[in-house]
């Protein structure tokens, strides 16, 4: 009786989760109750119930089952987002610290210092960037980068080649690690420079440089002594490289040199940067005493898209010239390129005509030209310091293009040329490709030639003095 009234209760519980059709009181038959107010089942009503219990329990069990299983997965990836915040709030405070300054008298003693073999932690202000992953390479934030080299490093160097294995080779044996720096390796440093072309007056600048540093002290190795020859070469170069003013509109540029230097096709290669720019281009074909020229530089206006203006054969260049520029006012271009005749330097009576041609331009602009640019060739080694003084007497010169750097051994009469006539630097050719003519970049030429064989790969030394 008492398992039958357990049975019963259960049933009683259970009943009314049950499917529709089995209603309680269909399960109960006659004499449902006993004389104890019990449930008292009929067999019939017990049969239903074990058939229907397992039908609703099953059912039950099923849901919670589904209902557990997302329970469980949100539970763990609740987890992992804790464990990511966790390991990255740990890593962010492990931020290097930055090598101390050095103690001043009073810090001495500070009971703020960390023991001895340890390291502080910094009190730097945590960020949010600092749980990011930084990519490989990155400095830690508070950590100065390295300085970048300079943008046409390789180009330099690729140029200085031959100038290189001439120069430095020679000064990296007076200048050894092995050897005491004295002011008796002074002699021999002054000779290395001298018939590198680097010319008597900017060779001795150079020395009084060493010597007086020598003297002071600061020169104790090679290395010194190397940072000491760039520095000078830097001071000499300080006002190179600093690039063409466009802001008269046109600007006329006025392009001079002797015969042979590669006038007309750095005026194409100029024009190509300056069509890249944005900027229109008028090219005019002062050189009119050879043919070829005219046609040559016909030849680069069509590559660059530049209108070319000339005249009839052994027209007067001042008129061909003038005319460019009344046609760049009328039409609002931008540049105007001048080319003109190549003249040999030590003809008089050619180097008045190129004063001539100066006043020319004063005439047409109302102001006198705003850049004349010297071309050189570099292979001329101390005869274009001659050639840029004479030109510098007939006008006054704004800049200098340097050109077949690439095919000397005589790179350093840039150092010469611009310490003695204070004319700056503004292009070199390392190259035959339009690309190949570089705005000179002061830092990156000083570099590429002085810098010390240890200073680079053994592989990169190979390549730049073999």
């Amino acid at each position: 009786m008492v398992a039958n009234n357990a049975i019963a209760q259960c049933a009683a519980s259970i009943v009314p989760a049950l499917p529709q059709r089995f209603q309680y009181h269909s399960l109960l038959g006659p004499g449902a109750t006993d004389s104890t107010g019990s449930v008292a089942l009929t067999a019939e009503a017990w049969h239903l119930y074990i058939a229907a219990v397992p039908t609703t329990i099953g059912g039950n069990r099923g849901r919670m089952e589904s209902i557990d299983s997302v329970v469980i997965i949100i539970a763990a990836l609740a987890a992992l987002i804790a464990a990511g915040i966790g390991i990255g709030l740990w890593r962010g405070r492990k931020r290097p610290v930055l090598p101390p300054a050095p103690p001043s008298e009073s810090a001495v003693g500070d009971t703020d210092l960390a023991p001895s073999g340890q390291t502080k932690e910094s009190t730097l202000p945590f960020e949010l960037e600092d749980l990011l992953t930084r990519p490989p390479g990155a400095p830690e934030r508070g950590v100065a980068p390295p300085p970048a080299p300079p943008a046409d490093l390789g180009a330099f160097r690729t140029g200085l080649k031959s100038t290189r294995g001439n120069l430095i080779s020679r000064l990296a044996g007076v200048l050894r690690k092995d050897r005491e720096l004295d002011t008796s390796i002074l002699d021999e440093v002054e000779e290395v420079l001298i018939t590198a072309d680097v010319g008597v007056h900017t060779s001795r600048r150079v020395l009084e440089g060493l010597r007086a540093q020598m003297n002071g002290g600061q020169l104790a190795s090679a290395d010194e002594a190397w940072a000491a020859i760039r520095g000078e070469a830097k001071d000499i170069l300080a006002s190179s490289g600093r690039g063409l003013a466009l802001d008269s509109k046109p600007t006329v540029i006025l392009v001079v040199g002797v015969n042979g230097v590669g006038k007309t096709t750095t005026i194409g290669k100029l024009a190509s940067r300056l069509e890249r720019k944005n900027k229109s281009v008028l090219l005019a074909a002062g050189d009119t005493f050879r043919a070829a020229a005219v046609t040559q530089l016909e030849v680069w206006g069509r590559r660059v898209g530049c209108e070319v203006v000339k005249g009839k054969d052994r027209a007067d260049p001042g008129s061909v010239i003038f005319d460019a520029i009344r046609k760049a006012q009328d039409g609002g271009m931008d540049v105007v390129i001048a080319d003109t005749a190549g003249r040999l330097h030590t003809k008089v009576p050619l180097m008045d005509e190129l004063k001539k041609l100066g006043r020319t331009v004063e005439k047409a602009l109302g102001r006198p030209a705003d850049h004349v640019l010297l071309v050189l060739d570099a292979t001329t080694g101390q005869n274009a310091i001659q050639q840029a003084q004479l030109f510098k007497d007939a006008l006054p010169l704004s800049g200098i293009v340097l050109t077949k750097l690439d095919g000397t051994a005589k790179g350093g009469v840039i150092l010469g040329i611009v310490d003695e006539h204070q004319v700056p630097i503004e292009f070199v050719g390392v190259g035959e490709r339009v690309e190949d003519l570089k705005p000179f970049d002061a830092d990156a030429f000083v570099q590429a030639l002085f810098e010390s064989p240890e200073a680079l790969e053994p592989a990169e030394e190979a390549q730049n003095t073999g």
